[in-house]
């Protein structure tokens, strides 16, 4: 699939419609309230579909009718302006969820609503369509995949279309129902990769966070979300990935400061800081400390996705150490595409330094959060498939 060009969000929450044009380093940012947390849940949402927990994840989230957007469904230029009281009216297109994006080789959306027939009690969302097609746009000759309620169609090498699949489930994607190598490689690829998406998302500190407490140590090459492992990554990484740029990602942000890890029957991280007159274990470094080591830890880890996500990452660290985290960042994404949403303004002024940097600037107007600066002739071109 290679490195993701747009991601599209239609109906979630703020974002009434967005078509996003993404980098190899892409910034989400703006005010407060914009819909940057938004716009990250949809692409997690979109991960889940390929394991196969979608509709249970809208279920977290508080229900579907919770999650969709809740203004009219168009905005005339009286409303923007004041002139016209906001206020709905008769729906020319039925009550549903779109998220989708598209690769450097294929494109996938999917798209999800209200069934006619619910069972007695349950406010479940069903899958309705799914489509898989070749890049660069959608349309009836390129599409690879499709699903349609509980059907399923692949188109074979002959350009002819078989069916794969009459009793998928509701709640189901196929990603994750009809990915296998012989019926379906095409879906099986694409699983895969979306699979590999990587989210890190804050990081705990606290006293009894489980990256301060000492693990048995085996190979690490991915550090898991909640950092538990963070002293055998960091080993991992001396042993099989770049011990030196660790090494470099320290004293960039403590100058002078070393890390090393005691391998003993259980991994210890002992941090050595100019001016201290004894090393410190990760039950003693401060929440900043900690959480830069685990995104050093994240960062270069000699596994890299395809996707890397990271949620406001500047979260409890001093705002000195930004401009070197950013540093850190920018080099990961010369070996995965990735994605930083922030609001820390020197978080952003580093990163905006790159000339890799693709800059997503969000604002809301009347409840709908959109991409600043972004007009109809600017957005990617997109088409979602029709139902």
């Amino acid at each position: 699939m290679g490195a993701l060009q747009t991601l599209a969000v239609a109906n979630y929450r703020s974002i009434r419609s967005l078509v996003a044009p993404l980098g190899q380093l892409n910034l989400i940012t703006g005010a407060n309230g914009s819909g940057k947390s938004n716009l990250y849940r949809a692409l997690r949402l979109l991960a889940e579909a390929a394991q196969g927990g979608i509709v249970s994840s809208l279920a977290r989230e508080g229900g579907f009718s919770s999650i969709l957007w809740a203004g009219p469904e168009n905005i005339s230029r009286g409303m923007k302006k004041g002139t016209v009281q906001i206020q709905g009216g008769p729906r020319q297109e039925p009550v549903n969820l779109r998220l989708g994006f598209l690769g450097e080789t294929v494109g996938y959306a999917i798209d999800l609503g209200l069934p006619q027939q619910p069972p007695p009690g349950f406010s479940d969302p069903e899958i309705k369509l799914e489509t898989v097609w070749a890049a660069p746009r959608l349309r009836p000759a390129s599409v690879l995949a499709e699903r349609r309620g509980p059907h399923v169609k692949l188109r074979g090498d002959d350009g002819e279309w078989r069916t794969i699949g009459k009793h998928l489930s509701s709640f189901e994607s196929m990603l994750s129902t009809l990915s296998d190598p012989e019926r379906a490689p095409e879906l099986l690829s694409l699983r895969e990769e979306v699979r590999s998406w990587r989210f890190y998302d804050h990081f705990r500190a606290d006293a009894d966070a489980p990256a301060r407490q000492s693990q048995i140590g085996t190979l690490t090459p991915v550090l898991a979300h909640d950092g538990r492992d963070l002293a055998a990554a960091l080993q991992t990484i001396r042993a099989i990935g770049d011990g030196a740029a660790l090494d470099a990602a320290v004293d960039d942000a403590f100058p002078g400061a070393s890390v090393r890890i005691e391998c003993g029957n259980r991994f210890t991280v002992v941090f050595t800081q100019h001016g201290l007159l004894r090393p410190l274990s990760a039950a003693e470094l401060s929440d900043g400390t900690l959480r830069y080591l685990l995104w050093i830890a994240a960062l270069l880890t000699p596994r890299p996705p395809s996707l890397m996500i990271l949620n406001e990452p500047e979260t409890s660290l001093h705002p000195d150490l930004l401009p070197a985290l950013a540093r850190l960042i920018e080099k990961a994404a010369t070996r995965t595409q990735v994605w930083v949403v922030s609001h820390a303004s020197r978080m952003i002024a580093a990163l905006k330094e790159s000339k890799h940097c693709n800059t997503i600037t969000l604002t809301k107007e009347l409840g709908q959060t959109t991409i600043e600066g972004q007009g109809l002739l600017d957005a990617p071109p997109w088409t979602w498939p029709e139902r």
